[in-house]
């Protein structure tokens, strides 16, 4: 029967499925995600780009074709929404619903097709939906939130996980292109004009971060990223130097794109924008004197769902929440990574190593992530952990956090050796992060022999500080735990750490 399932074992059941339909003015929208969670995972996800935010400027009116094409496609999320057995279902419309004089008979006609009151955003609405958005996908942001769609740009401030009042400009690129007729130089001006009398949000020196949201800014950033051969396709929190990005923006205001290396990463339909996004983007870092850009993935639908979480969700680390879910789903005991987590808890306090409280979290998260890859073969359960946690649709970790991540499971099943590691994920990596990989690494493959990763052991095993490093205490009840292959691996975590680890047992 349609919309009724019996419980996936892949998946994670419960307040879902959710349903959000965004209706823009470039794209209409259907994002279906599992339930909700501080990390909700999509289930479907799927778009057209109806540009029914075209000629609004001129005419006034949502144009007759394009209302045709969105509806047609509504029709067929009605019947997504249906079959998938959608439990919450939210409609959201933006610029070119509420600015055209035909809007309201088209949101009308939305409501009826879908059976569900459509919520029409204005421009702070927005703004402020954005920046609940950035809030879910960063960890502790910090600066301005850009929102760019087809009809308008929406701007505003984040400080301490809040957003400040928000501001809305007729830049969007639809809008944009129309009154520039298409000319570069002409949408320089009136996006100059547009900024001018803006009062940017004072920032300290080094919370100047522009984090820029909006299929637009996403195809622009994608280009950067495949020009600069950058080895990890991964576009939320892909950062650019405010001085590189505006570079960058000013070689590629051409129209459609043409002559632009690489410009077929690029759909054929946001080629006319992308260099219209380049022109407020340019604009928008020199006015606010950024210091870099910061590219999400996450946005208004996001922080719709955001907002209707409990003040507690809210307050979970996105990392860990997404972490756990995977590790609930493909490890071979999740409460045995449980145990990790204190027990590396322990051996770090012990050996006194000094984190911060970034690190100490992707610590946590490893441990979580440590035995996803169990049910590969042996010889590539490394491999396929590091391909996992490299892709993942992970947020609120930067690039050079996911890769310690990877690398830290990575050295759990394949060993420590450093030529063994990709070059994608050594090109990603501080010093530092990597040696602490490395360390994790090897506590992970100590414990994986200590325990078969079956929960109910770890606990047991004390750690004892000696003069010339640690003790693993076995004690009488786990003697026969104790082996050469053991202590080897234990040799090679105190090599690690340049400290002693014995095992005790007896």
């Amino acid at each position: 029967m349609t919309g009724q399932f019996k419980p996936a074992r892949g998946r994670l059941n419960g307040s879902g499925p959710i349903a959000v339909v965004d209706i823009g003015s470039n794209s209409v929208r259907l994002v279906i995600y599992e339930r909700k969670a501080r990390t909700p995972t999509m289930l479907f996800n799927e778009k057209l780009l109806a540009g029914l935010g075209r000629g609004v400027g001129a005419t006034g009116r949502l144009a007759d074709e394009s209302v045709k094409l969105a509806l047609s496609e509504l029709a067929r999320f009605k019947a997504l929404i249906r079959h998938t057995g959608c439990k919450d279902i939210y409609i959201v419309a933006t610029a070119a619903a509420r600015d055209a004089e035909n809007g309201p008979e088209f949101v009308s006609q939305v409501e009826k097709i879908l059976e569900a009151p459509v919520r029409i955003l204005d421009g702070n609405e927005e703004a402020y939906y954005s920046a609940l958005g950035v809030i879910a996908g960063f960890w502790q942001p910090r600066g301005i939130v850009g929102d760019m769609g087809g009809g308008s740009l929406e701007l505003v401030d984040i400080i301490d996980d809040k957003p400040g009042a928000g501001a809305t400009f007729p830049l969007g690129g639809l809008r944009l292109a129309e009154e520039a007729e298409g000319k570069i130089a002409k949408a320089q001006k009136i996006a100059e004009a547009a900024l001018k009398d803006f009062e940017w949000p004072e920032l300290a020196p080094g919370e100047r971060t522009f984090y820029a949201v909006g299929g637009t800014w996403r195809s622009l950033g994608r280009l950067h990223l495949i020009q600069n051969d950058y080895p990890l396709h991964v576009m939320h929190n892909y950062e650019i130097p405010a001085e590189e990005a505006i570079e960058f923006c000013r070689r590629i205001m051409v129209p459609n794109l043409e002559g632009v290396d690489n410009a077929d990463v690029v759909s054929k339909q946001r080629r006319s924008l992308v260099p219209i996004g380049a022109v407020v983007l340019e604009q928008v870092l020199i006015s606010m004197k950024a210091e870099r850009v910061l590219f999400s993935a996450t946005g208004v639908r996001e922080g719709l769902l955001h907002e209707r979480l409990s003040p507690e969700m809210q307050a979970h680390d996105p990392v860990i929440e997404a972490a756990r879910e995977l590790c609930t789903l493909r490890a071979r005991s999740p409460e045995h990574s449980e145990e990790l987590i204190a027990w590396t808890d322990e051996l770090f306090r012990v050996l006194e190593i000094e984190e911060t409280a970034n690190e100490r979290r992707l610590r946590h998260a490893a441990c979580l992530l440590s035995d996803i890859g169990w049910r590969a073969h042996p010889d590539y359960r490394g491999e396929q952990s590091l391909n996992i946690i490299s892709n993942a649709s992970f947020v609120g970790l930067d690039h050079a956090s996911r890769a310690y991540l990877a690398a830290a499971v990575f050295y759990r099943h394949a060993g420590l050796r450093e030529g063994a590691l990709s070059e994608v994920i050594r090109h990603l990596f501080t010093e530092r992060l990597r040696i602490r990989a490395k360390v994790l690494g090897a506590t992970m493959r100590v414990a994986s022999l200590l325990s078969a990763s079956i929960s109910g052991m770890l606990p047991k095993v004390g750690i004892l500080k000696t003069d010339a490093g640690i003790a693993l205490d076995l004690g009488k009840a786990l003697v026969e735990m104790d082996g050469e292959r053991l202590r080897k691996r234990a040799a090679q975590l105190g090599k690690a750490i340049n400290a002693d680890v014995e095992v005790r047992s007896g």
